[in-house]
């Protein structure tokens, strides 16, 4: 009984993760859009680099 709480509740875990790394992906792909728009190279690749950690995060939860 314990596994499947520990199961349930890790799915839950997961499942609110990815919602918040998804609302994470939105905000810095609207930070990238500013970053481009003032040409900014430095604030372009900070925001490349950590949206990479979210794409890949997410992939991991997707596993």
């Amino acid at each position: 009984m314990r596994q499947v709480i520990h199961i349930v509740r890790k799915d839950e875990m997961d499942k609110e993760r990815k919602h918040l790394l998804e609302l994470e992906l939105d905000y810095f792909l609207a930070t990238l859009h500013d970053a481009m728009d003032r040409q900014d190279e430095k604030e372009m690749a900070c925001v490349k680099h950590r949206l990479l950690e979210i794409t890949n995060e997410l992939k991991e939860l997707s596993i």
